[in-house]
C-alpha cells in the first residue's frame, strides 16, 4: 500500500531535481566503514584496512528512476540510432 505514496513523492523528487538542478544535500552524503582486513601481520600500515562506502538508498532509487525515464525517451525518439 505504500509503494504509490512512494512512487508520488519519488516522482515530485526528481521532477524537483530536473527543474531546479539542485539536487538535495542529504542524497549526496555516503556513510564510510572501515574494515580490517584479515590476516595482515601490521595494522599500522594503511593497507591492512578495507574502506565501504554506503551510498544513499533514496539517491540510487531516484539515480534509477532518472535513468529509466531518459532511456525511454532515447527510446521513443530513437535518439541512440
Amino acid at each position: 500500500m505504500a509503494a504509490p505514496v512512494i512512487t508520488k513523492n519519488l516522482a515530485e523528487t526528481a521532477s524537483y531535481c530536473f527543474t531546479s538542478g539542485i539536487i538535495p544535500k542529504s542524497l549526496k552524503e555516503f556513510i564510510t566503514v572501515v574494515l580490517y582486513k584479515e590476516g595482515k601481520k601490521d595494522y599500522s600500515l594503511l593497507g591492512s584496512y578495507r574502506l565501504i562506502t554506503l551510498k544513499n538508498t533514496l539517491a540510487k532509487v531516484l539515480k534509477k528512476y532518472i535513468a529509466n525515464i531518459i532511456s525511454k525517451a532515447a527510446e521513443e525518439y530513437r535518439l541512440l540510432f
